[in-house]
């Protein structure tokens, strides 16, 4: 396809000056997307779990897993947003360390992330609002009809993921992201942690200057919140650092015009006005930070008494990615310690998401969660599935029946629509993906993560960083033809490599 080619030979063009522009970029199109998946053989060969502990494939087939809640009889809530559900996973009561039996509990919501269970109520915090449903705990499903108890919240943009919490005091608390890498909002309610009753009413920001603080959670020794939160993108490998927070009501923590220990932001922190200036003085710096693009999200202290001693009060930290590094980093989740000075040690807790030569991904954790019983629970939206971390030594690594490896036939090509794909290139254009997709690796094994059909679904809730643009059907359609085409014309003209390159 000329076209098609033609089009590489600009992005390619335009890639020497874009990484001198920023340098260290390393934007795999199939992170930022998902689309991977595991197996048991998998876990049991990649993932390692700290000393004393072992972990399982609890569920997979959950494309975009993200939050998770545990009823009283010890299933499992989990969130898709890109499916616009929420699905009940049933307990492994026939002990064979999977879950029983999985149901849809309700859906054709609006991206649904945050979910909460507070008495008979399932809490759900969608992109643009917040509704509740009466919950049955005792069987699993809803006893009424679904209510928005808070609407006209801001999705637009990045960061659109919604965060529920239960304070101690008794109100309900919820995060809510920028709507873009760095900027002054015009929406107060972004950047920011709010909280509400839970009828819904009093809604008011708690907490400002957060770019994005999708997990927090409530320290069980003084009652204290945390929350993670995510530096900024394009200011090198290494700079600025992740960030736990200790939050506080009315506190300002940086964002936009400030990063790190209040280092003034390049874009809206240096050669700021007096009245900014005053405002970094003022921020709160993190208690703890974490390496630069590891994308903390979920966190989770151990409540459980069976929890050994030393993890007892711990908190657990997913690192999800570092799609803005050059070298990957993160793809594990760790746990945060408390010593009686008040000083953070972090150890890995769970690892092997990332392989040995930290290219291959074979998952993202997002959120984490602890039953009565002292089991944890951590989602992955790339491989699309929730892990089971019990007390206890880890298996031997596991092969295929048989001793064999598995043989997967190679997938049959993708039938391209030229004239959608020449839609679809002019869409590329027009919105200037290519100042992020610019890199052959961007396409790398799409056809094989992905049908023309479910790449096209995909543009209904993007993957942040990647703006949510309101595609029509069409539009959606146009877009995955051509980014197959183009991955296809990117086969047929790189050559053969020979034995030794």
């Amino acid at each position: 396809m000329k076209y098609a080619l033609t089009f590489v030979a600009a992005l390619v063009a335009g890639l020497a000056a874009l990484l001198f522009l920023t340098p260290g970029v390393d934007i795999p199109w199939k992170q930022l997307t998902g689309g991977g998946d595991t197996d048991e053989q998998t876990v049991q060969r990649q993932l390692r779990a700290a000393e004393g502990y072992r972990v399982n494939l609890f569920a997979d087939d959950l494309p975009n897993a993200r939050w998770l809640a545990v009823t009283r009889r010890g299933d499992i809530i989990v969130s898709q947003p890109k499916r616009g559900q929420v699905s009940l996973l049933h307990a492994d009561q026939d002990r064979d360390g999977r879950s029983d039996e999985r149901r849809i509990l309700i859906e054709d919501l609006n991206r649904p992330h945050g979910l909460l269970l507070h008495e008979d109520w399932l809490y759900i915090a969608e992109s643009d609002a917040v509704g509740r449903v009466a919950f049955d705990h005792s069987d699993g499903r809803l006893a009424g009809s679904y209510q928005r108890i808070v609407t006209g919240l801001g999705d637009s943009g990045n960061h659109w993921t919604k965060t529920l919490g239960m304070g101690p005091d008794g109100w309900l608390y919820l995060s809510s992201g920028s709507t873009c890498n760095v900027c002054e909002e015009e929406d107060p309610q972004r950047a920011t942690i709010m909280r509400f009753r839970p009828d819904g009413s009093g809604l008011e920001i708690f907490a400002t200057g957060l770019r994005n603080s999708v997990g927090f959670d409530w320290s069980p020794v003084d009652g204290a919140l945390y929350a993670t939160d995510n530096g900024r993108d394009w200011l090198g490998d290494d700079f600025p650092p992740c960030e736990l927070n200790l939050v506080e009501k009315g506190a300002f923590y940086g964002w936009p015009y400030a990063n790190g220990d209040r280092v003034p932001d390049p874009d809206l922190g240096v050669d700021a006005s007096a009245a900014i200036r005053e405002k970094i003085a003022a921020s709160r710096t993190p208690v703890h930070n974490f390496p630069a693009h590891n994308a903390p999200l979920g966190i989770r202290f151990l409540r459980s008494p069976a929890q050994p001693g030393e993890y007892r009060d711990a908190a657990l930290v997913a690192l999800h990615d570092s799609w803005n590094r050059s070298v990957k980093d993160g793809y594990k989740v760790v746990s945060l310690h408390w010593d009686d000075s008040g000083e953070i040690r972090q150890r890995d807790f769970l690892w092997g998401f990332l392989g040995p030569d930290r290219d291959e991904v074979y998952g993202r954790p997002v959120a984490i969660a602890e039953d009565a019983a002292g089991n944890i629970y951590i989602s992955d939206d790339y491989a699309g599935a929730i892990y089971r971390v019990t007390r206890g030594q880890q298996r031997e690594a596991v092969t295929a029946a048989g001793g064999a490896p598995r043989v997967q036939a190679p997938p049959k090509p993708v039938a391209i629509d030229s004239d959608a794909a020449q839609r679809g290139a002019e869409l590329y254009q027009r919105h200037n993906c290519a100042q992020c997709h610019a890199e052959q690796v961007v396409l790398e094994n799409l056809s094989g993560k992905y049908t023309l059909r479910s790449l096209a679904d995909y543009f209904d809730a993007p993957t942040p960083p990647m703006p949510d643009y309101d595609f029509s059907r069409p539009q959606k359609r146009a877009l995955a033809h051509y980014l197959m085409s183009l991955e296809q014309d990117l086969g047929n003209a790189l050559p053969e490599t020979s034995p030794g390159t």
